[in-house]
C-alpha cells in the first residue's frame, strides 16, 4: 500500500493536489482512498450546525469551530483523531491512501510517520495563498491558524510548489513526484 500525506498551509493547494494524485494513481489501475484526520471533526461540526438549526454540507469548513472541537478532543485524548484515522486505515483495501489535512506535528505526524506514510509538502507564495483563501466559500477562515504553527517541523519527503494557478503545471510537477513513489 502506498501511503501519502499532502500537507501545507490552508490555501496552498492540498485538496487540488489530492484530487490530481487520485487521478494519477487511478489512471495506472490503482484503487485510491482519501482518509481525513479531521473526519470526526466534520461529523461533530455537522451536529453543532444541526442543533443550531442550520444544516451544512458535510465537508463545509467553519474553521473556527473545527479548531475549537479539535482542541477539546485533544485535551480529552491527545491521540483521539489519529486513533480514529488509523482504525479507518486498517479497514481500507485501497492500493493508495491519501491524507490531505495533517496539521499536528507532535502526535499525528509522528503516528503517520511510524505507519509508513510519505510526506509531500504543498507550498505556494503567501500572496497567492491569501488570495485563494479569499475566494473560498468556507463559513469561517483562519488565514494564520494556531493549528498550523508547527507545520514547518514536519519533514517532507518531497516539496511541490503551487504558486501559480496553472493546474496543468501542478499536475506535471506532482506527477514527477508520484512516479518516484511507484
Amino acid at each position: 500500500m502506498i501511503k501519502l500525506v499532502l500537507f501545507g498551509h490552508t490555501g496552498s493547494g492540498k485538496s487540488t493536489s489530492a484530487r490530481l494524485a487520485q487521478e494519477f494513481f487511478r489512471s495506472r489501475g490503482l484503487s485510491v482512498a482519501v482518509l481525513k484526520l479531521a473526519e470526526p471533526l466534520y461529523e461533530l461540526q455537522g451536529r453543532f450546525y444541526e442543533l443550531a438549526g442550520r444544516p451544512i454540507d458535510h465537508y463545509a469548513q467553519d474553521q473556527v469551530l473545527l479548531e475549537m472541537i479539535a482542541a477539546q478532543l485533544r485535551r480529552i485524548s491527545p491521540t483521539s483523531l489519529v486513533d480514529h484515522f488509523l482504525a479507518r486505515l486498517e479497514r481500507t483495501q485501497a492500493d493508495v491512501v491519501i491524507n490531505d489535512d495533517l496539521r499536528d506535528f507532535e502526535t499525528d505526524y509522528r503516528a503517520l510517520k511510524a505507519h509508513g506514510f510519505r510526506f509531500i509538502r504543498v507550498r505556494c507564495c503567501e500572496e497567492v495563498r491569501l488570495r485563494r483563501l479569499g475566494m473560498r466559500r468556507d463559513l469561517t477562515v483562519e488565514a494564520h491558524s494556531a493549528t498550523t504553527a508547527q507545520i514547518d517541523l514536519i519533514e517532507p519527503d518531497f516539496v511541490v510548489d503551487n504558486s501559480t494557478d496553472d493546474v496543468e503545471e501542478l499536475r506535471r510537477t506532482l506527477s514527477g513526484v508520484l512516479e518516484r513513489l511507484l
